[in-house]
This record gives structure tokens, C-alpha cells and sequence, in this order.
């Protein structure tokens, strides 16, 4: 386990002279702010609110929120806001994976039957590197839920509904499909080949390790969330708190909750190339198959774009995404409690205000 991230004195000096304005707390220029905030005035006022992080050369130059993190209770958006991160999630749960295989418990070719045997056979060419790059072909676990059920589902449950289906959409590694049931799935497979549970994994050997203390995989009845942003959806002509699903209880592919101020360290492991080995993060990097956008492959829980690393996140309530440009040393955050818009023309739009 590597040591707790060495906090650079630009960091300490742009958290210390973050100020107030509006609701708001930033840093950086004040030009560069005003223009932020007239592309995020749609999130300002007695609505649902949103975090905008900018980091350049691992400095976090803008920490601005706006907006309320929970309407009912009248509390307004901050740095420390946690959101639930809904598909941002899965990055964190490549790494989990790519962190076990680093230990020597697991290998990305292995067969997901051998974690998870209870699988149908129609999966027995099915890989973990399949899972993390939606080339599996499997069912979608939503999409065979029993729909008049109001029970939230959990990954052991996802594993339980793969289980009856003897088909997938393609032969593993012919196709690309988006797959939640895949995410699930790994979850699962970190489990057990850890020992521990998903949610202590990711506690113990991420969240922890990097200095990101109010970071959680939540689950109601077993952990809370600090600082926590109750998601909303614009229905009869006001906004209505709508922040969770049959599905928002399934960790793997979407249940983290995290923050700006946190995610300001797990971007900083990416950059310093902590954590994993720089020759792991590379293949978490580095495309793997294309995918049903033309200019968009993925990776390991990562788009990539041109020059971009990239993931969105959209749940009920929630819309979310973080865009690297790791060559020009830059990273946009936007995270959001309310399911529109979504954020990532928005966060494109920010970064260019600070690329040549």
C-alpha cells in the first residue's frame, strides 16, 4: 500500500484563500470564475445545485458550488458536498480489480465462472477484462427486474437475476454494449477474491490510503454519508426530490458517493501515478474497444476521446462527470443533484477556458 498523498503547498494555498461568493467557493482568476458561473447560472438560486473542480498542474484552481444540496432542508451546495457519482462509480471499481490483480489474487483473462460459478454456462467464455470493457454481451440486469417490485436491488441480487438467463446479446469480445450487470458483477469478484467486502475494499484500499475521508460506497443501514446531496427531477413544474431507485443500492456500477474536495485526490493519484503501478494504469488507459459513439473508445471504467479521459454518470436525481486532458495537465469536475442537464458539454465548455 502506497503512502497518503503528499499535498502539494499550491493545493494548501488555493484551499486557503477559496472564498465565498454566492454560495460559491473558488479559486483562480476572477475573469475565469465570472465566466464559470454564467455557464453554470441555471444550477444558481433555490434549485438543485452542482460542483464545479478545476485542477491545472495539480493545483485545484476553481472549487465552486452552487445551489442547494438538499431543497427540503434548506442546505446549499459546498466543496464538501457528496454526490451520489451513479457510472463515475466504475472507475473505482476497475481499480479495485486492477489493485487485486497487482496482489496476484486475480488475473483480467480469468473466467468470470471461476468467481462466480453460479453463472449460467451460456457465460463461460466471459472474462473480468470483458466486464471492465462492456464486451461481455451480458443481459442487462434492469432490463430483467420484476418491474412491480419496489425492493432495491443489490449486486448479490444482480448475480441472482444473471443466473436465469442462458443467452447474452453477442459472443464475449465480439461486440460492445454498456453494461451495468457487468460492474455488478466485478463487485462481486473483488469480494471474493479479497475477503473483504466491496464497500471495506474500496474504504481500505483506495478511499483511505488517498486521503479521501468522506468518500463511500453507501449502504443504507450499514454506513451514512457526510455532507450528502439528495437528487431531484423537475416534475409539475417544480423540483421534486427523486433520489433513489430499485437500482441505486447495486455499488459496483454506480453507488459511490464522493465529493469535489476528495476527488481532488483521486485525481492526483491518477496524475503522480499512485495507488497502481504506472504500467497498470496505463492499461486502464489505454483503449480497448470501440464503442456505439464513432469518436469514443473505453478502457478500464474510462472513455477515452481524442485527448480525453472521460466518464459521465446519470441516476435518478443525479448527473455527474469527470474529463482529463491528461496531456495538458488539466481536469474538469461537475457533479450534480438533478438529472438535467447533463454536465458533460458544460465541463468541455469550462476546460476551455483554461486550454491554449
Amino acid at each position: 500500500m502506497r503512502p497518503l498523498p503528499r499535498i502539494a503547498a499550491g493545493f494548501l494555498a488555493a484551499l486557503a484563500l477559496a472564498g465565498c461568493a454566492s454560495a460559491s467557493h473558488d479559486t483562480g482568476p476572477v475573469d475565469m470564475t465570472r465566466d464559470i458561473d454564467a455557464l453554470m447560472r441555471d444550477y444558481d438560486g433555490h434549485v438543485p445545485g452542482a460542483s464545479v473542480l478545476v485542477v491545472r498542474d495539480g493545483v485545484p484552481i476553481v472549487r465552486r458550488s452552487y445551489g442547494f444540496a438538499d431543497l427540503d432542508g434548506e442546505v446549499r451546495a459546498t466543496p464538501a458536498t457528496n454526490y451520489r457519482l451513479a457510472s463515475v462509480s466504475k472507475q473505482f471499481t476497475a481499480a479495485s480489480v486492477l489493485l487485486l490483480m497487482e496482489d496476484g489474487k486475480l488475473r483480467l483473462d480469468d473466467p468470470v465462472r471461476r468467481w462466480l460459478p453460479s453463472l449460467p454456462a451460456a457465460v463461460d467464455a466471459v472474462t473480468l477484462r470483458h466486464l471492465l470493457t462492456h464486451t461481455a454481451g451480458l443481459i442487462d440486469y434492469e432490463d430483467v427486474m420484476d418491474p412491480a417490485s419496489d425492493v432495491q436491488v443489490h449486486d448479490a441480487d444482480v448475480l441472482k437475476l444473471l443466473e436465469g438467463q442462458p443467452r447474452t446479446y453477442f459472443a464475449p469480445g465480439t461486440g460492445y454494449r454498456y453494461s451495468n450487470s457487468g460492474y455488478a458483477l466485478l463487485s462481486l469478484v473483488v469480494e471474493r477474491a479479497s475477503g473483504m467486502r466491496y464497500a471495506d475494499f474500496l474504504r481500505t484500499r483506495i478511499f483511505e490510503p488517498l486521503g479521501m475521508r468522506n468518500t463511500v460506497a453507501f449502504e443504507a443501514g450499514r454506513s451514512t454519508v457526510a455532507h450528502r446531496a439528495f437528487g431531484h427531477t423537475f416534475q409539475q413544474g417544480r423540483w421534486m426530490r427523486t433520489d433513489q431507485s430499485t437500482t441505486s443500492a447495486v455499488l459496483g456500477d454506480g453507488g459511490i458517493y464522493s465529493s469535489i474536495d476528495d476527488l481532488v485526490h483521486w485525481d492526483a493519484a491518477i496524475r503522480e501515478q499512485r495507488l497502481l503501478k504506472p504500467a497498470t494504469w496505463a492499461q486502464a488507459f489505454t483503449p480497448a474497444t470501440k464503442t456505439d459513439e464513432a469518436d469514443v473508445q473505453y478502457g478500464f471504467g474510462w472513455r477515452i476521446t481524442g485527448e480525453t479521459l472521460w466518464h459521465s454518470g446519470e441516476t435518478v436525481g443525479f448527473r455527474n462527470v469527470i474529463v482529463r486532458y491528461p496531456a495538458r495537465k488539466l481536469t474538469v469536475v461537475v457533479l450534480t443533484n438533478r438529472d438535467d442537464p447533463e454536465p458533460y458539454a458544460t465541463a468541455k465548455k469550462i476546460a476551455a477556458l483554461y486550454l491554449d
